[in-house]
């Protein structure tokens, strides 16, 4: 295969990393993030393995949040909250989508807490561009 000549443009104009480093990179993230379709793959056993919070405002969660999540608005998240739960108990934090920053400050309280926790990328925009239903509380 012939490729044409490398234009100088945005995207290759930084060479991208070694493949070790970006191997490394990307095994990583899977340490910090986890998607919507495994979220709902692990939902959907009755034992996912971890506590499913919806960080976004009571208000939202009630217009519709994913099935089986707990409302814990991220500025909510306290040690004494988070007493009901065992330390080694697993976290996974989701706000309204990539455009919103709720999941990385409940994740950010979390952490500061001493919590297992993982973002899931995409949030409720996210879970519906997948085909997942919502669930009302209102």
């Amino acid at each position: 295969m012939n490729l044409p000549a490398t234009a100088s443009n945005a995207v290759t104009s930084i060479p991208a990393a070694s493949s070790a480093d970006a191997l490394a990179h990307f095994e990583r993230a899977f340490g910090f993030e986890t998607d919507c379709w495994d979220v709902h793959d692990a939902m959907s056993t009755g034992q996912p393995g971890f506590v499913l919070l919806d960080v976004r405002s009571a208000a939202l969660y009630g217009q519709g949040h994913i099935p089986g999540a707990i409302s814990m608005p991220h500025g909510k998240i306290t040690a004494g909250k988070m007493a009901a739960y065992p330390m080694d108990t697993l976290f996974v934090v989701y706000c309204a989508g990539p455009h919103c920053n709720g999941a990385h400050r409940g994740a950010v309280r979390l952490a500061r807490l001493g919590r297992p926790v993982k973002l899931m990328i995409g949030g409720i925009t996210g879970w519906l561009d997948e085909g997942f239903d919502l669930q009302r509380s209102d």
